[in-house]
């Protein structure tokens, strides 16, 4: 077992594979303090459930981030220096999160997901028909990017014209919390970021002015927090913070986890032909890719108070990383963490949408847009692979587990 001083968080081999860094985590070192900086990786499932439970000690609020700094190395960059927190929705404290929480999830129940299956099926049809059709593409590219963000647009009651602008937008804050970007990286990611802020500000002051009542009967997710403004739960300020947030974990988490679905099915012919004539398998199969592939490898708590975890004392300046995708390979959690099994017990209990309070809000529409997908790639095509000479290519992040390239070949 290699040593953690053998590991660099934000070298390339170490983003493209970072399990073997992570079993050395859970190993040696379960609370592991990145060099030359107050941020801290918790790892074990024990330690992130320790953190969950205590929210005195530490808050959601995003409030800092590693980046890539001139030397190549980590630092942190600390957003209250210039007066910035992310404080919506999955970054917000009590009692403000359940405020945000109960305003977006009567969009999120089960029949409204159950109302866009048809739509999310007919994209997925299209997309993965044309691209079978033609016998090779880019999976990420045609399918695993542009679903997700056409059912976000449909969600909030954006138009779906503006897809291609709203790619662009989706992935901006996953890259500017990837941890290898320099600063002056960041500096451009957050021209994009306002740009973006600016088109959702403009929709909300659009909606508002259209909606001057509380709407009787929300049909989107921007009429459901109309409704929060006019009854004076939240500012226009936040609807608007809440819409940046769910444009940017939409589009991460559905892509991350369709592009590792696929990646894992085009490397087991075995595995699709089971899946084929086993359909029900499908969402035992996404589970699986879920834990061991986890669309966001974690997220970060900053500590409020001078308290101790696993022994080590944490100062109020520090932050804590929490590595849902380390966590769910946890043999102290997982019997054989690391291989795919179609018949857990619990097939749900793993961390890769989050945990209590802050479960993801969007799971459920995540799941089916998957399984959706997963079952009209199977039913168009008799096998699939990775093109030859070709390679999957990852976004280098520490951040989320998402490809950015799947060359992909088709039977039908």
């Amino acid at each position: 077992m290699p040593t953690l001083s053998e590991f660099n968080i934000l070298d390339t081999h170490v983003i493209e594979n970072p399990y073997p860094f992570y079993q050395a985590l859970l190993q040696q070192a379960p609370l592991y303090r990145v060099p030359g900086t107050d941020i801290y990786l918790v790892s074990s499932w024990q330690l992130i459930e320790e953190v969950l439970r205590n929210q005195k000690d530490y808050s959601a609020n995003l409030t800092g981030i590693l980046v890539t700094g001139a030397d190549g190395t980590a630092e942190l960059f600390d957003f209250t220096a210039f007066g910035g927190v992310v404080d919506a929705i999955a970054n917000a404290d009590e009692p403000v999160h359940s405020v945000h929480r109960k305003l977006v999830m009567p969009q999120l129940n089960a029949r409204k997901i159950d109302a866009m299956e048809e739509e999310i099926r007919q994209w997925s049809a299209r997309r993965v028909g044309a691209l079978v059709e033609r016998g090779a593409g880019d999976w990420i590219e045609e399918v695993a990017d542009p679903i997700p963000v056409l059912a976000m647009a449909r969600l909030i009651g954006l138009p779906l014209v503006d897809l291609p602008q709203l790619l662009d937008w989706a992935f901006s804050g996953g890259a500017i919390l990837a941890g290898t970007t320099t600063l002056d990286q960041l500096l451009a990611l957050s021209v994009s970021t306002e740009a973006m802020n600016t088109y959702l500000q403009k929709h909300m002051q659009g909606a508002l002015a259209e909606r001057p009542e509380p709407v009787s009967a929300p049909n989107d997710l921007t009429e459901e927090l109309v409704n929060g403004v006019r009854s004076g739960l939240i500012s226009e300020r936040e609807a608007v913070s809440i819409l940046v947030v769910l444009v940017g974990a939409a589009g991460e988490s559905t892509s991350s986890l369709t592009g590792s679905a696929v990646r894992v099915l085009a490397e087991d012919a075995l595995l699709q032909q089971k899946l084929r004539k086993s359909p029900d398998l499908i969402p035992n199969f996404v589970e699986e890719i879920v834990r061991l592939e986890s669309p966001f490898k974690g997220h970060y708590r900053a500590v409020l108070h001078p308290t101790r975890l696993n022994g080590i004392e944490l100062t109020e300046s520090a932050r804590v990383f929490l590595l849902w995708s380390a966590a769910n390979r946890d043999p102290g959690a997982f019997s054989e963490p690391n291989e795919l099994q179609l018949d857990r017990a619990k097939p749900r209990d793993h961390l890769g949408f989050g945990r209590g309070i802050h479960f993801c809000v969007g799971a459920r529409l995540a799941r089916m847009e998957a399984i959706v997908i997963i079952e009209e790639l199977l039913s168009a095509s008799s096998t699939f692979f990775v093109t030859p000479n070709t390679r999957p290519e990852y976004v280098p992040s520490i951040f989320v587990r998402r490809l950015r390239r799947l060359p992909l070949t088709f039977s039908r």
